[in-house]
């Protein structure tokens, strides 16, 4: 396949999902449940923790990080914490108890009943994401996933699942990343009311 080819192909994978993905009446509405669960929580002073692994880390702190700073408009910092940061945190768990443990011992830690937690990852099978979840089960947070197609092993684990409308990593952080942006904006609205004309 030469280069060309090869965007061609990939742009009709991304445009194929993406399309999917807008036509899903079903996923738009876990989406909104899914930032109608998060405004619940911050209005009762629960927090939202987010873990992944690559790129997925990388999506989990971008979100944090428009809770945070802001995303469509200027407004008070929402309660929102990126597991996948803090590096001693995370290198000691994983010498001390294992890879798989680096998020559960901090939503253990960090997490308290009525709090959500979000868990991404591509595969829906991440270990350390999958036991997370469970953590966060039995501490009585509400817990949230974005996905693959498939679902994976975090599937049963989550009271709201987002699966992407692809098996190709790139395609599914690609929806997963643009459900982020609807998701984060959805629940800046919900708190700030008086900031959407602002945005």
């Amino acid at each position: 396949m030469t280069p060309s080819a090869y965007i061609t192909d990939y742009l009709a994978h991304s445009t194929q999902a993406l399309n999917a993905f807008a036509a899903d009446a079903a996923a738009q509405a876990t989406l909104v449940a899914m930032a109608d669960a998060v405004v619940a929580s911050m209005k009762s002073g629960g927090k939202l923790l987010v873990a992944g692994n690559g790129g997925s880390a990388a999506d989990a702190q971008h979100i944090a990080g428009e809770f945070i700073s802001r995303l469509m408009f200027d407004h008070a910092p929402l309660p929102a914490i990126a597991l996948t940061t803090d590096t001693s945190a995370i290198t000691a768990t994983a010498n001390d108890y294992g890879y798989e443990k680096v998020f559960e011992r901090q939503v253990q830690g960090l997490g308290r009943k009525g709090d959500v937690f979000l868990g991404i990852s591509t595969s829906g099978n991440s270990p350390n994401v999958v036991r997370a979840l469970e953590a966060a089960r039995a501490q009585g947070m509400v817990t949230m996933g974005f996905c693959g197609q498939a679902g994976g092993k975090m599937a049963p684990l989550c009271d709201m699942l987002l699966a992407a409308p692809s098996t190709w990593t790139p395609i599914i952080q690609q929806i997963h990343i643009t459900a982020a942006h609807i998701y984060c904006a959805l629940i800046e609205r919900a708190m700030f009311p008086e900031g959407i004309k602002a945005g």
